[in-house]
């Protein structure tokens, strides 16, 4: 075994301990391919009103200039997928993902903790973390590091644990050995596609106008008022949306998290739709104290209620 794979095997080891489920490594290099179709994307304004996602494009498509000297990528999966469901089947629902305390809190720190071991361990390695909060094509990279591949939704697909899962990164000046990708095993299935009620996803997959995804409009989308178009297809979702995972039959082999923090408020799941109709501020910053609901804030929570009704 030489260094570089030396160093892998360390990082690997280190991470799976701290809890990740899985871990890829890429070269740092510009992703030209992925450049021009971001560019396309971004022309057809897809992005909605995330304005955001037309800043330091180049930063977005090459990682070198994200963190100057920087070497490999190393993307990491962590499991969300939970089997617990809201009791009440009438009850505004909520995505999967932000049942627990927010995640990007929780995985930083992981990924501060896993840095900081590469230190003590091989010597002095820089580099920074992110948990989707920075131009960073966290998909594309863990596909480049064969974590799995991007399906029609345009979630990452794990071929053993589907896609319920957190993705992180960790861009770093160390020379690590580069994982290869993986082939599509999508194939003729489109029930993702036939699935999406606000029709998001294109006819032949792979292309999510996030203009129309319920994720969209129920969190980044700042309006007063959601576009009238998508009254009656929300599907009752009031924060997120997991129609295109819960139809995914790869999402078969997914198996429930074991992380504390992930576990939703006891009040949570109880409450029944008239609860949720008339949740005062006090009771949303009860529940969602360290919810990643908070990014919705409690009017925008009450303005996808009321939108539901």
């Amino acid at each position: 075994m030489n260094l570089k794979e030396k160093h892998t095997h360390l990082l690997k080891t280190e991470a799976k301990r701290l809890g990740f489920s899985f871990v890829g490594v890429a070269k740092a290099e510009a992703l030209n391919e992925e450049a021009r179709h971001l560019e396309t994307w971004l022309k057809n304004d897809y992005h909605g009103k995330m304005s955001y996602m037309e800043n330091h494009f180049d930063k977005r498509i090459d990682p070198t200039k994200l963190v100057p000297g920087s070497r490999s990528i190393v993307t990491l999966m962590y499991n969300y997928y939970t089997e617990k469901e809201q009791e009440d089947e009438i009850a505004p629902k909520i995505s999967k993902y932000a049942f627990g305390k927010d995640y990007h809190f929780i995985i930083k720190n992981k990924l501060k903790e896993l840095l900081q071991f590469l230190n003590d361990n091989i010597g002095d390695v820089s580099g920074r973390c992110f948990v989707d909060s920075a131009p960073v094509l966290e998909r594309k990279w863990a596909a480049k590091s064969g974590l799995g591949w991007t399906g029609k939704n345009t979630l990452l697909i794990n071929p053993k644990a589907g896609s319920y899962f957190f993705l992180a990164e960790l861009i770093i000046d160390l020379e690590l050995e580069a994982d290869h990708p993986m082939k599509d095993y999508c194939g003729t299935c489109t029930r993702c596609i036939d699935a999406c009620p606000t029709n998001a996803i294109s006819a032949n997959g792979y292309l999510l106008d996030a203009s129309k995804c319920i994720s969209y409009l129920t969190i980044e989308l700042k309006d007063e008022q959601l576009p009238e178009e998508f009254r009656g297809q929300m599907k009752n979702y009031m924060f997120g949306c997991d129609i295109c995972q819960e139809v995914c039959p790869w999402n078969k082999f997914s198996t429930p998290h074991n992380e504390r923090n992930f576990e939703p408020h006891p009040n949570l799941l109880g409450m029944n739709k008239r609860d949720w109709e008339e949740i005062t501020e006090e009771i949303f910053k009860e529940v969602f104290q360290k919810s990643a609901v908070k990014r919705t804030k409690f009017h925008g929570l009450k303005r996808n209620i009321d939108f539901l009704k």
